[in-house]
Formats: C-alpha cells, sequence, structure tokens
C-alpha cells in the first residue's frame, strides 16, 4: 500500500499536478493539506474522474484537508478535544488494507507564529489534542498512519540553517518537546526508520530563491504505528513535484508498507 501527504497550497489551483501526481505514482491514499476552499468547492469530479474516491473537510480560503483513497472509505472529520474548533484541520478515514484494514488520519498542524501569542497557545494545545487522540487510537492495536503537514522541524538535520529558526514556532522546543511526545507514544517517523541524511526537505518557502538554493524545511511527515511500521518498505520525497510550473511550497511524500 502507497500512502502519500501533500500540503498543496490551494487545490483548486493546482488540480493539474494532483492529477498528474495520481496518474504517474498511483497512491492508493493520498493525504491533502491546506486546500483552501469549501467542501463545495472542492475538484471532487476531477479526482472521482481518476479513480479516487474523496473525503472533504474544508473551510472558506483557509486551512482544509482532503483525503483520495482508491478504494472506498469510512471517514470521520475533527480532531476530538475542542468542540469550539471551527479550524478544518483533521480528516480520519479507514481503508482495505490487505485482509483487514488501515487507519488513515490527515492532518494540517497549525503554524503557531509568532511565539508567545495565542496563534502558538493554539498550536500547542492543538498537539495536546493530537497526542490524546492518537494515544487512544493506538489502543486499536492496527495499522495506523498519521500523515501531513506538522508545521515541525524535528531537529537540526532537517532545517537549512538552524541558528535561523530557534525563534521560530516550528523550530521551537516546546514544538518539539510535543512532537518527541508523539512519537514516543509508540510510533516511528517512518522517513527516519530509513535514512539519518540531512537535507530531506519537503517544503522550500517562495522568497528569497530557497528552491534553488535548496535552501529548505523537513516539516511533512508520515508517523507509523507499530503495526504500520513492521510493515515499512520505503519513503520517497518527491522532490520533482516542486520543480512544476507554479507548483506548491511543499512536495508529497510518501510511504510504501507491504500488505
Amino acid at each position: 500500500m502507497r500512502i502519500a501527504t501533500w500540503n498543496i497550497n490551494s487545490v483548486r489551483l493546482r488540480v493539474e499536478h494532483v492529477l498528474a501526481y495520481l496518474r504517474d505514482v498511483a497512491p492508493d491514499v493520498l493525504c491533502l493539506q491546506e486546500i483552501k476552499c469549501q467542501d463545495d468547492a472542492f475538484p471532487r469530479s476531477e479526482f472521482e474522474a481518476a479513480g479516487y474516491n474523496v473525503a472533504v473537510h474544508g473551510q472558506k480560503s483557509y486551512n482544509g484537508v482532503a483525503i483520495l483513497s482508491k478504494a472506498p472509505m469510512e471517514w470521520t472529520a475533527r480532531l476530538p478535544g475542542d468542540e469550539a474548533d471551527e479550524q478544518a484541520r483533521y480528516l480520519e478515514a479507514v481503508v482495505p488494507f490487505g485482509a483487514g484494514a488501515a487507519r488513515v488520519g490527515c492532518l494540517y498542524l497549525p503554524n503557531g507564529n509568532p511565539l508567545g501569542t495565542e496563534k502558538y497557545k493554539y498550536k500547542l494545545a492543538w498537539m495536546d489534542r493530537l497526542i490524546f487522540h492518537a494515544r487512544e487510537m493506538l489502543k486499536n492495536e492496527e495499522v495506523f498512519v498519521l500523515a501531513g503537514d506538522y508545521n515541525v522541524i524535528p531537529d537540526a538535520r532537517d532545517v537549512y540553517d538552524p541558528a535561523l529558526w530557534t525563534g521560530d514556532a516550528l523550530y521551537a522546543l516546546p514544538t518539539r518537546q510535543k512532537f518527541r511526545e508523539l512519537l514516543a507514544l509508540g510510533f516511528t517517523d517512518a522517513l527516519r526508520a530509513t535514512t539519518d541524511e540531512a537535507k530531506q526537505y519537503t517544503f522550500w518557502d517562495y522568497q528569497a530563491g530557497c528552491w534553488p538554493k535548496n535552501q529548505g524545511l523537513r516539516i511533512d511527515h508520515l508517523l507509523l504505528s507499530p503495526q504500520a511500521a513492521d510493515r515499512l518498505i520505503g519513503v520517497k520525497i518527491d522532490r520533482d513535484m516542486r520543480a512544476k510550473d507554479k507548483p506548491s511550497d511543499h512536495t508529497p511524500v510518501r510511504v510504501e508498507l507491504r500488505d
């Protein structure tokens, strides 16, 4: 099974990029973040015509997540823990996998900048909710993949110049501690299970020539439950999608699991 994640940074602007990825890579499941549209504006018909079932949790102009799956799926929206939270940042689906099923969580974790503001408090509170929910889901002892844009730089290997990011919400110590707390529940960082190499970036800002200079960040992650990690075959960052005309500032990352 091939599961991919991609912050598409406005799905309606990049429908053709997504269709090309579905055609060329053919993931079984594709998690999209920052779709930036409401449910009724999502280009559902285009992706259904490409052979995919669609689940969407959208929001006007901001945020929004979607899951595309070759197989029919059961899905739920919203991260538990705060009924007043109206931001569309989490979607979870159960899809057929081998003789059983796999659970896939698609998330768009808050940016949190600047530090010391309500935005950063919201980020940490959202991470606490994610940790609580993930802990509960792990009790099911099933193949579970938490995929998405975490807006977390896990360590110095994952950023082109760590010193420039010490005051940023993506690299601040409390952020990284929360991420490690999530991993400590029993999750495996799929990419780091396959390589210790630095400069394995998934995001390059549009400004200051970051892409040609390879001044990137690794903030898009696939975390695997023990049952998923046992099936890990490999991980690939599809960098070529960042080189397309009018690309997202993120590129897809995918994991392959054996049946």
